[in-house]
């Protein structure tokens, strides 16, 4: 949906990761590999986005960027979001509305397609939950192969891996009568439970 609104699948991917680390710098080579786009488009985004006064390029012999990448040469442009810009508030708030827009699609499509499910619970980058072993939690009678497919297409979106599990519901219940360490990091941590037939 943001892809229409803002015009580029690659200008969008490109916000959601500059407000995912608001503060970090980052090179464009660095962009482009993290959002899984092609070089030419993201620099020719950056100058769309520096334009719009979203962002700006950063001197790195002014700031701490050579701290944190040592592997690049002082030469590379970084470029960092601009929290001072006017639209910043509202295009965080329209960014978080359409992660969730998305985060309910993917849900509604699980739930259509992957199996009788009996608990699905959401966690990890959904959460910011940086503790967690998985980002999708699965139990019951689960179509593997379906739900590979589905997070495959999700990851496109996000330009990030997502991690699953998916468990039968006797190995669960087993699991959780015994304190199973990995279902406790999951029910401990933050998450969201889309659904709960146990």
């Amino acid at each position: 949906m943001l892809e229409q609104l803002f015009g580029s699948k690659t200008r969008t991917k490109l916000l959601y990761l500059f407000y995912q680390y608001p503060t970090r710098p980052f090179y464009v080579r660095e962009m482009a590999r993290e959002i899984e786009s092609q070089l030419n488009a993201v620099r020719r985004e950056i100058g769309i986005l520096v334009k719009a006064g979203l962002i700006g390029e950063i001197d790195p012999q002014k700031s701490n960027i050579n701290n944190y990448d040592n592997s690049v040469v002082a030469k590379a442009k970084y470029y960092s979001l601009k929290t001072d810009c006017v639209f910043y508030l509202e295009l965080k708030s329209l960014l978080i509305k359409g992660q969730e827009l998305r985060e309910r699609a993917l849900i509604e499509k699980i739930k259509d397609k992957a199996g009788d499910i009996k608990l699905m619970i959401l966690s990890g980058i959904f959460t910011d939950s940086a503790d967690t072993a998985t980002d999708i939690f699965l139990v019951g009678k689960i179509r593997p192969l379906v739900v590979a497919r589905i997070v495959a297409e999700y990851e496109k979106k996000l330009s990030k891996p997502i991690r699953y599990t998916i468990m039968g519901e006797k190995e669960f219940l087993d699991r959780k009568d015994i304190g199973d360490r990995f279902l406790y990091s999951i029910f401990e941590s933050k998450n969201i439970v889309a659904i709960d037939e146990l």
